[in-house]
């Protein structure tokens, strides 16, 4: 568990603390910058308004990503943790510990749900409409990333598929999907059009759109 902790942790610091273009792709890809204007909670979203990551608190940090699929913070740096120790030769030991260690199992399970909520394809639509041509290639590779650790997961669980075991969060997932993902779409075309040409009808319906998604999805931070 150390060895996996600190991989993680070195991967997850990787991405978000050494890629210089990781801050405007966030910025970019995802609504964070307008959730200031949703009115929920009592508190700004960053506790500086002229910081970087380090400044954002943690429920918008989570929220935001939620909002385009790509759920970033609850898998990034796990599932290459994951894999690494596979690869390093530990494969049977992490299934032993999936099926016999209470903690790990729910660990595993976590990442699971995450994985069965995100979705690529829309991901990739907000990269499309929303990230600049020189940030695309960032967008890209961490899509590749959470392909890669979902397929890790799923060798590790011996499942094909997300939540395979757990019929009725599967059920649960994608019923609510049949509203979010229309939701994601207007969004995006949404923050499209607000960020060229902000209008007060335009924000309004953004903000509907932000609250949608996010009674969809449920796990906002």
């Amino acid at each position: 568990m150390n060895r996996l902790a600190q991989h993680s942790c070195e991967d997850y610091r990787r991405w978000v603390r050494d890629e210089p273009n990781f801050v405007p792709y966030f910025r970019q890809a995802t609504p964070e910058q307008e959730l200031a204007s949703l009115p929920l909670g009592s508190r700004p979203t960053r506790r500086r308004s002229d910081g970087g990551i380090a400044s954002l608190r943690a429920i918008p940090w989570i929220f935001a990503w939620s909002q385009n699929r790509l759920m970033l913070p609850a898998w990034l740096g796990a599932g290459s943790a994951l894999a690494r120790a596979a690869a390093d030769g530990h494969e049977v030991v992490l299934k032993s510990m999936a099926r016999e260690w209470p903690f790990f199992g729910a660990r595993l399970s976590m990442l699971e749900m995450v994985f069965a909520k995100s979705d690529l394809t829309i991901a990739e639509l907000y990269d499309h409409l929303l990230v600049s041509p020189e940030l695309a290639d960032l967008g890209a590779a961490l899509r590749q990333q959470l392909s890669n650790d979902r397929a890790a997961l799923l060798a590790i669980l011996e499942t094909g598929s997300e939540l395979e075991r757990d019929n009725w969060g599967r059920e649960s997932i994608n019923l609510r999907d049949i509203y979010t993902a229309p939701l994601n779409l207007l969004q995006a075309e949404l923050l499209r059009r607000q960020r060229a040409n902000p209008e007060e009808a335009t924000e309004r319906a953004l903000m509907v759109t932000i609250a949608g998604v996010a009674a969809g999805m449920r796990n906002t931070g």
